[in-house]
């Protein structure tokens, strides 16, 4: 069975704004990363980018701010005002991510330095795109200047790689300076959590996106290493590998990359001219390489003549080949539809009409790909993130009143309680239970996964563990079956968000859902205290398959 997607329960906190950082966040958010979306009163800049759907009079919906920002929730927020910075380092102190796209030293003028929201979480990891990089990894002589896509291009090299000629260079269609930047610090990040994971402590992750263009353009690095010479932009063919490149067909055009000799001799095979197998001018890479301009207008004379269709079909599966789709053909082809790479995207407005979005390519065995939902209006989620409760929650925990409520068991017995969407409880027993921190407060508590309710806890935003009295065997095996009446016989209200609280117990402690770890046939589920209550008492303990009564 598949489980919900891969980075469900990873916090981020989401500042970016275009395209660099917006395309770095959506990688978390289509693999199940809670993404917090932090705008100000006029919002993400790119939701004024267009282009507008033909219904949208008001011009709320441009789609390059959709195709980013799917699976995102928004909270606005005037980070320049007390108030705003208040709120946000409430929502730091629960985020496992923070992301952000200014200019150097914009936070920190903001007085929210990656310094700053390190005390007040450690395990924070923050991450950074800057056009030149950042003074915490060296620096740039460049690093005040502004930089999109075009610029980190140009100065990164592939600009200088790309067009029909030196004369005639070309930028890359796609946005790659701003998404391969975006793409690796998506790794970055995860990598730093993973990390912080196992450290307790989060860093700084930071990439320049001038860098970035450096590593996508390796090849001429290395060409101008070895061979002493500046790579230059040679249209659609490869500078020593022949025939590898752009070839014209009747109706468009075609690509074919024969690298191996063995696809030569199938190439040569369908063209009709087996002569060339064992010609010593093409049977060989490296022979191939001295004769590349006759070698391409070789095969260039046998493309033209032929259509995409009639190419596919005689060099489909018999050597690297394809055609060159336009983004009509992509949609309609059947790998597309079959690899389901394009989804559809309610629109809020109109829940009978959709945007088409490209899909999330990635795919795990094991983790299920969350449904791509509608972008988020400007603060639709404040709500969620800045109630009042949340914040009488965080500043009403006591640390000193939590350590004593951490002290009143030992590993005992307690009953781990939620609600199904439905709003039924659910609940059974669980004797792995301990507490983690104080700064934040987090408990760890192990599930079964032969419960009947494991699903429904490893999906549950929140969840509550009552720990158990002495007086309270009758509970503990009661909660042990699966009678329907369980909760009716043990009595229980109805605590924080709704999550049931059994009566009588030595402590209640109701959780947001933090994470969930797998561990063999169980998984560690933490919470993040958000409610607590205790009684004096002893617990119930169990110990070699018996209940312990002082």
């Amino acid at each position: 069975m598949q489980r919900e997607g891969i980075l469900a329960g990873v916090r981020v906190l989401d500042l970016t704004r275009m395209l660099s950082g917006p395309y770095s966040t959506m990688v978390l958010a289509d693999h199940g990363a809670e993404v917090i979306k932090i705008e100000d009163k006029n919002g993400d800049t790119s939701r004024f980018n267009g282009p507008y759907d033909k219904n949208d009079n008001d011009k709320k919906w441009a789609g390059y701010f959709v195709s980013l920002n799917r699976n995102k929730k928004s909270v606005q927020l005037d980070l320049k005002t007390p108030n705003g910075k208040a709120k946000f380092c409430e929502l730091v102190k629960t985020a496992d991510i923070l992301i952000e796209n200014f200019r150097p030293n914009v936070m920190e003028r903001l007085g929210l330095s990656y310094e700053k929201l390190q005390e007040i979480n450690p395990k924070l990891v923050y991450g950074a795109i800057r056009g030149f990089g950042d003074l915490r990894s060296g620096g740039s002589p460049y690093m005040t200047w502004p930089s999109y896509d075009v610029v980190a291009q140009a100065m990164g090299g592939i600009i200088s790689l790309t067009g029909s000629s030196p004369e005639k260079i070309a930028k890359v269609g796609p946005g790659v300076g701003d998404i391969f930047s975006g793409l690796f610090l998506s790794f970055g990040v995860i990598a730093a959590l993973r990390d912080a994971e196992t450290t307790g402590k989060g860093q700084f992750v930071d990439i320049s996106m001038y860098d970035a263009m450096i590593s996508l353009c390796e090849r001429a690095v290395y060409q101008y290493d070895i061979e002493g010479e500046i790579p230059i932009a040679g249209g659609n063919s490869h500078p020593f590998l022949a025939p590898f490149g752009i070839f014209p067909a009747a109706d468009g055009d075609v690509a074919i990359g024969v690298i191996e000799d063995r696809f030569w001799v199938e190439l040569v095979k369908a063209i009709g001219s087996p002569d060339f197998i064992e010609n010593k001018r093409f049977s060989t890479l490296l022979s191939r390489k001295a004769n590349l301009q006759e070698v391409n207008e070789i095969v260039s004379a046998w493309t033209c003549k032929l259509s995409k269709r009639e190419l596919s079909n005689k060099l489909g599966g018999v050597v690297p080949f394809g055609p060159v789709n336009n983004i009509e053909e992509i949609i309609n082809d059947p790998h597309t539809v079959k690899r389901k790479m394009i989804s559809k995207i309610t629109k809020p407005d109109n829940p009978s009409e959709s945007w088409l979005v490209a899909s999330n390519p990635l795919n795990f065995n094991l983790s299920q790909k969350p449904e791509l939902i509608s972008p988020p209006r400007l603060g639709e989620h404040n709500s969620d993130y800045l109630s009042q409760k949340d914040t009488i929650v965080c500043n009403e925990v006591s640390h000193s009143k939590l350590r004593e409520a951490f002290g009143k068991f030992m590993t005992g017995v307690t009953i781990i309680t939620t609600r199904q969407n439905d709003g039924t409880p659910r609940g059974f027993t669980a004797n792995s239970f301990t507490s983690v921190s104080l700064d934040p407060p987090l408990l760890l508590v192990c599930l079964s996964k032969k419960a009947l309710s494991y699903e429904i806890f490893t999906q549950t935003d929140y969840f509550a563990i009552n720990v158990l009295n002495k007086n309270q065997k009758s509970v503990s095996s009661l909660f042990s079956t699966q009678s329907e009446k369980k909760f009716l016989s043990a009595g229980w209200d109805s605590g924080f968000q709704g999550v049931p609280i059994l009566r009588g117990c030595l402590s209640n402690f109701v959780c947001a859902r933090e994470k969930s770890v797998d561990a063999g046939d169980h998984t560690i589920l933490i919470g993040r205290v958000v409610d607590f209550s205790t009684v004096e008492g002893d617990p119930l303990l169990y110990f070699k398959g018996e209940y312990l009564i002082k």
